[in-house]
């Protein structure tokens, strides 16, 4: 039927969007670890500043801040606040908290 299609269609859709979030975090793990320094504790740190001007991650990430977001509510990342903008939020800094998924 054409609401079992448009369901099956729907969970696709959503797998592959899952699929690609956790791309982009993977991605996101090696852009911190490519600009940024390592801390006391040996952990990655970039300012959000950085890692949003930085012309390869413009050009590969869809949505940084969605992207951050979807990293820290996996306990990749973290940083002070609940959202980042531009400007506002330059000198935030990023923190790697795991190296891999």
């Amino acid at each position: 039927s054409q609401t079992v299609d448009n369901f099956q269609q729907c969970l696709w859709i959503g797998f592959c969007k899952m699929e690609n979030v956790e791309h982009e975090v993977k991605l996101l793990i090696t852009f911190i670890q490519r600009l940024g320094t390592k801390n006391g504790d040996g952990q990655f740190e970039v300012t959000f500043g950085k890692l949003f001007d930085d012309e390869e991650g413009q050009q590969t990430f869809e949505s940084i801040v969605g992207t951050l977001k979807a990293a820290r509510k996996r306990g990749i990342i973290n940083f002070e606040g609940q959202m980042l903008l531009k400007g506002a939020h330059d000198s935030v800094v990023i923190t790697l908290l795991k190296e891999e998924l």
